[in-house]
């Protein structure tokens, strides 16, 4: 698919849970993604229980369906068995893009993801102090907005897009239980989104959160998770496009080439 008037439809969507049972169920989805934008971005748990099985359905499926580049960071999901290292590989070897820390560019748009972590927000924002183990907690998710704004860091370009699964915001959460808003992700996130003026941040992980929002400078932010998408839009299908100006690239990417993640340059 080609670029419509300069511009790059990035589609971004998380929390699909690819579980052994999921061939079949997520070609609709991910067939339209393919057929309506110029990108996508997998925001997180894209698998159920992070079992290497999982990831191969899900390869399977997007060997089926995907035309275009593929992004993706993991989630909290992901790692839930210890087996990341596992489906790095699986989607790596399918031709999934996987950012952790990493940079990337696509038709002249910036790509710069990672996974986050939780730690709350503003006053909420849990600190290093005390017990080791809550200092290890608070390190987790400063290297975590480290590691993005290293990748954030390495763009020369003048469209900038996040891909995380934890929020870097309350608004994209809110609908959640109170309680449980430290959990679902970190205000150090928004930090370099705000420094290297990103253009749109995706991410997922809260179910029950909402839509979008926006950081204090006024990036705009979009929670797509599928449960997340499917109440606020039961008419369309879980996923969301966002139009970016391009850069025209000659490694674009074209119709009929077969690579899932051909036009993607480190």
């Amino acid at each position: 698919m080609s670029t419509v008037n300069g511009s790059v439809r990035v589609a971004a969507v998380a929390d699909i849970h690819c579980t052994r049972t999921s061939q079949g169920t997520l070609q609709q989805l991910l067939a339209a993604i393919s057929a309506n934008a110029d990108v996508c971005l997998l925001c997180g748990d894209l698998t159920d229980y992070g079992l290497p099985e999982e990831a191969q359905t899900l390869t399977k499926e997007l060997k089926a369906t995907m035309k275009i580049p593929v992004l993706a960071v993991l989630g909290n999901h992901d790692y839930e068995s210890g087996k990341q290292v596992d489906l790095q590989h699986i989607l790596s070897d399918a031709g999934v893009h996987v950012l952790d820390g990493d940079a990337c560019e696509v038709r002249g748009v910036g790509f710069a993801g990672v996974k986050g972590f939780a730690g709350g927000f503003g006053r909420g924002t849990l600190e290093p102090w005390g017990e080791p183990t809550i200092k290890h907690f608070v390190h987790e998710a400063v290297d975590e907005a480290l590691k993005l704004e290293g990748a954030l860091a390495r763009l020369h370009t003048s469209q900038r897009v996040a891909l995380l699964h934890y929020a870097p915001i309350a608004d994209t959460v809110a609908g959640e239980p109170l309680e449980i808003f430290p959990f679902l992700g970190s205000g150090r996130l928004e930090e370099p989104v705000n420094r290297y003026a990103v253009n749109v941040v995706f991410h997922g992980h809260a179910h029950h959160g909402s839509p979008e929002g926006r950081t204090r400078t006024g990036v705009p932010v979009y929670n797509v998770a599928v449960p997340v998408l499917r109440q606020a839009y039961p008419d369309r299908l879980p996923f969301r496009i966002v139009e970016l100006p391009s850069v025209p690239q000659p490694e674009a990417y074209t119709e009929g080439q077969s690579a899932l993640a051909t036009g993607v340059t480190s």
